[in-house]
């Protein structure tokens, strides 16, 4: 995707379509085939004016990891850099992890567009326990990387139209102590630098002194070179930016000062920062490196860094997920490899760990309805037990019942008997006394007549 074509589009761009590009494009064509002369013209000579037509129909993207401290000064570097004021509120220190926040803008210069991607790793470094403060960077890096590996193993591709969201440069921010760099800042770069083109820039660097300052630069390139973080170089294989680049990689990591206040300076409005000792302009080299920095990352290599991101990053990261995945270049006894060999070898094995997986499943199956079969029949005994237990109590109790109610009837029915006799003899002393009663009232009419 990048070989050829984003050769000649970078050459083309640097040296404004010049011969002498084209030539080194025919070269790398040619490498391998015999060169004939031609007794006339042709026009395949017009190939890189048609690459680079393309290429501006099509448009460019960039995308850029801003990682560093809250505060350094990320955002407004980024405003400075593009000459514009993206959207965006200021972080605050209480974050209680690092979380990635990326937004894509559509930019235009004359009539090339740009896809543009800002990623800003928020909260970072705000933490008590900065231990794992790299890991939510590397795993979106890797997410980026995935989902273009997913994309490009479809069956259907549609890569020319593809949002391409892989990182292609990181700007780490470094805090302008002036002493050394942090643990965190080590551990982190060591963490990223297989995975994306690393540019150290020192932040605020108006900060600190001249002398100071570069001082610090001296210390920051040996620590990262005895830690072993690989940083990412300027080209010099490129005859047309090889002087260029290589001053450049003598200034880095970047001192960089970022505004978008504009104060006027003479007769120009100029970018600069205002103190009360001074004013620092922004684009004058003498007082921080922006201007290089704009140059070496947008004007001279942006092209390079989008190639060695698909190039180097993006192929180790493939050739690893590939290599996990059963898939090499050559066999033990370093044939061919074959791709259907290698699909067939994969699907057998798959097939196997499948059969193999139901088998234990069916087993495990197996298994559970047993246990479940023992635990039932250990049910039902005891519902059985308990029904028998229920039932004889239930006979005891009616029995019970039985005999009381008998009991009671027999009751019932020596009462009556006793109620009776009662009734009986009441009635007979009723009768007796009213004949007594007649009696006597008899004999007082009888003595009354006497």
């Amino acid at each position: 995707m990048y070989s050829v074509p984003a050769i000649a589009i970078r050459q083309l761009l640097v040296s404004g379509g010049s011969t002498m590009a084209a030539a080194e494009v025919a070269r790398q064509m040619s490498e391998g085939a015999r060169n004939l002369s031609l007794s006339g013209h042709v026009g395949f000579d017009s190939m890189p004016d048609q690459l680079v037509n393309k290429s501006v129909c099509q448009g460019f993207c960039f995308n850029i990891l801003c990682v560093g401290e809250t505060g350094l000064g990320k955002s407004t570097l980024m405003d400075t850099l593009f000459n514009t004021r993206f959207e965006g509120d200021p972080a605050a220190h209480n974050q209680p992890g690092v979380h990635i926040k990326s937004n894509n803008y559509e930019l235009q210069e004359s009539n090339v567009r740009l896809k543009l991607s800002i990623v800003n790793s928020v909260g970072f470094g705000d933490q008590i326990n900065k231990e794992e403060s790299y890991k939510s960077i590397v795993e979106f890096i890797d997410a980026q990387f995935e989902a273009y590996l997913q994309e490009e193993l479809k069956i259907k591709r549609t890569l020319h139209n593809y949002h391409d969201s892989r990182i292609h440069v990181c700007l780490y921010f470094i805090a302008p102590t002036g002493h050394s760099l942090k643990s965190l800042d080590l551990v982190t770069m060591k963490k990223l630098d297989s995975k994306v083109n690393i540019i150290p820039i020192i932040a605020k660097a108006d900060s600190i002194s001249k002398n100071e300052l570069q001082k610090f630069k001296i210390k920051i390139m040996s620590e990262l070179v005895s830690n072993g973080v690989q940083i990412y170089q300027f080209p010099t294989d490129d005859e047309t930016v090889a002087e260029i680049n290589g001053t450049m990689n003598a200034h880095l990591p970047f001192a960089v000062v970022g505004s978008t206040e504009e104060i006027k300076i003479g007769n120009k409005m100029m970018k600069a920062r205002q103190y009360p000792w001074g004013t620092v302009q922004v684009e004058n080299e003498s007082h921080c490196d922006f201007v290089k920095l704009r140059e070496m990352l947008i004007r001279v290599n942006m092209e390079d860094l989008r190639e060695q991101t698909h190039t180097r990053h993006y192929e180790l990261y493939r050739r690893c997920k590939l290599e996990e995945m059963g898939f090499k270049d050559t066999d033990p006894d370093n044939k061919p490899f074959s791709l259907q060999e290698t699909y067939e070898a994969k699907r057998n094995e798959f097939l196997g760990e499948l059969q193999k997986k139901e088998e234990e499943m069916r087993q495990m199956f197996v298994m559970r309805v047993k246990e479940k079969e023992s635990e039932l029949k250990e049910a039902e005994k005891e519902l059985h037990d308990k029904f028998d237990r229920l039932k004889k109590l239930h006979q005891d109790e009616k029995k019970k019942l039985e005999d009381k109610k008998k009991s009671l009837d027999d009751e019932i029915n020596a009462f009556k008997q006793r109620k009776t006799a009662a009734e009986l003899l009441q009635s007979q002393a009723q009768q007796s006394g009213s004949q007594q009663t007649l009696k006597r009232e008899k004999e007082r009419k009888n003595s009354g007549f006497l």
